[in-house]
């Protein structure tokens, strides 16, 4: 991540330079992108459709759910019987072993968009074992950290769809390349979040108009997260659950350097020593 933090001021600063978007300089082509929620376990299934409920009013297009061995099958029925025609997904975080795969062809009955990263975090044989009993697509999460890992999972089929995050492949360079690597290979990407602030939230926005980003990703509004976020404008979803892309040089967004400072509790200042002859 800290490599990601980096780079991606680098792109950013770059497109400042040239004056143009961050998204046009990665060669972004939407002008807006759809939006999702992920939504974690909650203390009870009514709570659950609660949240649901105040999730879909704000527009967005997809829900996500965490789901784990004893919080899944149930919850996925109770929230299809209520809204059958939402495009529903779900995130296991490696919560599943193999020997759990008879379960979790359970989700098939769901019509469910992905399950998200359902076996371990480095592994692509027995996903690939586990997508062959699956009608629902899985989607590979924690064990994509660059191109080569990308490639591995689509030649073994271990997923059918891939979430890239800039945090965690080190930044633009390599979530560029892991985007063309899936694209040529019909496998679909979106953006997942790392509750980012306004400035990650920005670099997502810009990466998310690549062309293949064709799924909602988690990149939701400033509120949905902060009181009060350390950009303006702060990032909002439209009532259709989208964002619009800004075409101002560089991300598009302003840093608060005064509510930034106003929140630092602590700080370091690092000098470039002058080396002489």
């Amino acid at each position: 991540m800290a490599k990601a933090a980096l780079e991606n001021a680098i792109w950013d600063l770059e497109a400042q330079r040239e004056g143009i978007s961050l998204s046009k300089l990665i060669g972004g082509v939407q002008e807006t992108i759809p939006c999702g929620v992920s939504v974690g376990i909650q203390a009870s299934i009514p709570e659950l459709l609660g949240v649901i409920e105040k999730e879909l009013a704000a527009g967005y297009q997809r829900v996500k759910l965490k789901v784990k061995p004893g919080w899944d099958v149930e919850v996925l029925e109770r929230v299809r019987h209520r809204w059958p025609g939402i495009t529903l997904s779900c995130d296991a975080n490696s919560a599943y072993k193999m020997r759990d795969a008879d379960h979790l062809v359970e989700f098939d009955q769901f019509d469910l968009l992905m399950i998200e990263q359902p076996l371990w975090h480095d592994d692509f044989y027995y996903h690939s074992m586990l997508q062959k009993r699956l009608e629902t697509p899985i989607c590979l999460d924690e064990s994509i950290h660059n191109r080569r890992d990308a490639l591995a999972a689509i030649e073994m089929e271990s997923c059918k769809i891939i979430n890239i995050k800039l945090g965690r492949v080190g930044g633009f360079s390599e979530a560029i390349a892991v985007h063309n690597a899936a694209q040529e290979r019909g496998i679909p990407v979106w953006c997942g979040g790392m509750l980012e602030t306004g400035i990650g939230r920005a670099h997502n926005i810009a990466l998310s108009t690549l062309e293949n980003f064709t799924l909602p990703g988690d990149v939701s509004a400033s509120a949905r997260y902060w009181a009060e976020d350390i950009i303006e404008p702060e990032v909002l979803v439209s009532a259709q659950g989208e964002i619009a892309i800004h075409d101002t040089p560089g991300r598009g967004y302003e840093v608060r350097a005064e509510l930034v400072e106003r929140l630092t509790v602590r700080k370091e200042t690092i000098r470039a020593l002058e080396l002489v002859g």
